[in-house]
């Protein structure tokens, strides 16, 4: 792999990051013991260390490039050490779950090195015959939710391994550098593209003009950023959601969105807020990439939804999830204020270089949480031979919010991760308790036969 000039959205990414708004997502995966003896934990790391350095894309960093003014490219690291990258953590005795979330909490809000890759491995507790977890770091430069998954995957044993016969049996053919000067073929096709796309970007601009709100208040979602991060964590049953799912109709997510309403609103109670004059926004990213297609950069969209809490019945907020949904798809990706990534795509690097703060700030105009769902793969996987229990994506937070939430479903459970700033949600933990009371409730609402439109019973505060 050569040097790969950073797609202009990618770019976006790595410049809006601070040392208080860390632009890194990441995972927590959870891991069983072994059957038998188990796998001692310096066996783990040296595993970890292994697969990680046999992935090419993590050997990449980014380094400024004379063209285009502004730019940047991916450039193999001459000099990289997976020793920096991959860690073992120590864990106190006690809770696991709560010490990993506790830790994992506090090594999201370091910032990724620059000048390294940008990716960190933390191996988290790991004494013999006990579950240990792997948070894995990488900078939103690197991936977007489906690729992160698509270059994580390569340290379980069941992809490793896979990868290691393909690799066998095709001799490891060389691969030629990819040069970032287009090929003169392509120009004119490139420039016909490129007349479409600023055609639609003129398109996406005036709607995220006209969807900004200028009336912004200070709630506990839109505090000042701390630059401290909490993380917590739910889990769900999955074919709890697909009964939901067969009675109620919509999709999975749609019923996962009304959840995450549902929860804000038992956690405002719970605080004794009172409800917002308007419904908290959502982001919701939707991945642009094509099946079968290149995994190379960022390719993403997003939907807005506004997020019903000030409705009493969780099959009501359901109702209005599913119908602003169904009206974003109608739209598409590519249409409307939630497509300003696309937009992103766009600009000159000069103007992601100069213009990141003012994007930064921006972002609380539009919206003010991220809410997104990550892919796995369906079948069992494992790490030196302890099985892969649960996986709690985590997504970055904007400059000016306070929460982002993100759900994968893996072996019959849907895990949820929560991410906040420390000091603008430290009962982040309650918020994560309502997330599985408000599940518990609308599940026992369809298993029921409650009538729809039936008020339900408001939460106890």
């Amino acid at each position: 792999m050569g040097t790969e000039l950073l797609a202009p959205l990618d770019l976006a990414f790595w410049h809006l990051e601070s040392d208080a708004h860390p632009m890194h997502l990441g995972a927590l995966a959870v891991f069983a013991p072994a059957p038998g003896p188990g796998a001692a934990p310096d066996h783990v790391l040296e595993l970890l260390r292994t697969r990680a350095a046999a992935i090419p894309r993590l050997r990449m960093c980014v380094r400024d490039v004379l063209l285009p003014v502004g730019g940047a490219a991916w450039t193999v690291d001459k000099d990289f050490d997976v020793h920096r990258h991959v860690r073992r953590v120590a864990l106190a005795d006690g809770d696991f779950m709560a010490g990993a979330t506790r830790l994992a909490g506090e090594l999201m809000e370091q910032p990724l090195e620059r000048g390294l890759p940008p990716w960190q491995l933390y191996l988290i507790g790991g004494a013999d015959g006990k579950p240990f977890a792997v948070l894995v770091k990488l900078h939103h430069a690197l991936a977007d939710g489906m690729r992160a998954v698509a270059i994580g995957a390569g340290i379980f044993d069941e992809i490793a391994a896979a990868t290691t016969a393909r690799s066998v049996s095709r001799g490891r053919p060389a691969v030629p550098p990819r040069s970032w000067l287009p090929d003169p073929r392509e120009m004119a096709g490139m420039a016909l593209g490129r007349i479409g796309e600023v055609g639609r970007a003129l398109g996406v601009g005036a709607s995220v003009v006209r969807a900004g709100r200028l009336d912004l208040r200070s709630t506990a979602l839109t505090a000042p950023s701390s630059g401290t991060r909490r993380l917590a964590t739910a889990d769900l049953d999955a074919t709890a959601l697909q009964r939901i799912r067969r009675a109620e109709g919509g999709t999975a997510n749609d019923i996962l969105l009304a959840v995450v309403a549902g929860a804000l609103r038992r956690w405002m109670a719970g605080r004794g807020e009172a409800l917002p004059g308007a419904d908290p926004r959502a982001l919701v990213p939707v991945s642009r990439r094509r099946p079968g297609g290149a995994v190379t950069g960022n390719r993403l969209s997003a939907y807005l939804l506004d997020l019903p809490v000030g409705a009493a019945d969780p099959r009501e907020r359901l109702r209005q999830v599913r119908a602003a949904m169904d009206r974003n798809k109608a739209a598409g990706p590519l249409k409307g204020a939630g497509a300003v990534a696309v937009l992103a795509d766009q600009l000159h690097p000069l103007a992601h270089r100069f213009g990141a703060p003012l994007a930064a700030n921006a972002a609380r105009m539009l919206f003010d949480l991220l809410v997104t769902s990550v892919p796995l793969p369906r079948s069992a996987l494992s790490l030196a031979g302890c099985p892969l229990s649960a996986l709690y994506p985590m997504a970055p937070l904007a400059r000016g919010q306070s929460l982002a939430v993100a759900l994968s479903t893996y072996g019959g459970r849907v895990h949820v991760g929560l991410v906040a700033d420390g000091k603008a949600l430290p009962d982040l933990d309650r918020l994560a308790g309502a997330v599985a009371e408000e599940f518990a409730e609308l599940e026992a609402l369809v298993a029921g036969g409650l009538r729809s439109g039936a008020r339900a019973p408001e939460p106890v505060t």
